[in-house]
């Protein structure tokens, strides 16, 4: 277990070339991901993809996480690569379909995931300390339960 860092880094430091920067590579896997969800589910798409819905999505997303945990058990890497790109499909179309009902997109789910990883590891981004696993658990567990406080004071 790596004890604290002498030079803690601001938690906005890792963040500097993501920060509301909108994509520019429209080649890049993501986005074209991106892009193929929007196909399906658009005008002239396919009418299965157009009519899921969050609660019809959520069968496929247990079926795939159960073949990527089934993949990972197996050691095999191509099976495990393949299963998480099926599994990252059915998160993409959860959130076009959350974009298309302006509740929120796909980079409010990957901006609010960075934010608790960076709040829930102090140790790494702040100037928490801790000296083995179990100070660490405890760490996160206590993180987490202010997380769901409804009135969230300030962990810091």
């Amino acid at each position: 277990m790596r004890a604290h860092q002498t030079a803690p880094r601001p938690a906005h430091s890792i963040l500097t070339n993501m920060e509301h920067t909108p994509r520019q590579d429209t080649n890049s896997p993501h986005a074209r991901l991106e892009q193929l969800a929007a196909t399906l589910r658009g005008p002239g798409g396919c009418p299965w993809d157009a009519k899921q819905t969050p609660a019809t999505l959520k069968k496929y997303l247990l079926e795939e996480c159960q073949e990527l945990a089934e993949a990972i058990d197996s050691g095999d890497a191509q099976a495990i690569c393949e299963e998480m790109g099926d599994v990252y499909f059915i998160l993409t179309m959860l959130a076009a379909i959350f974009a298309e009902q302006n509740r929120f997109t796909i980079e409010d789910a990957l901006e609010g995931v960075v934010a608790k990883m960076i709040r829930r590891h102090p140790h790494v981004f702040g100037d928490a300390t801790v000296t083995d696993e179990q100070a660490l658990r405890e760490q996160w567990r206590r993180i987490k339960e202010q997380e769901k406080r409804p009135d969230k004071p300030s962990l810091s």
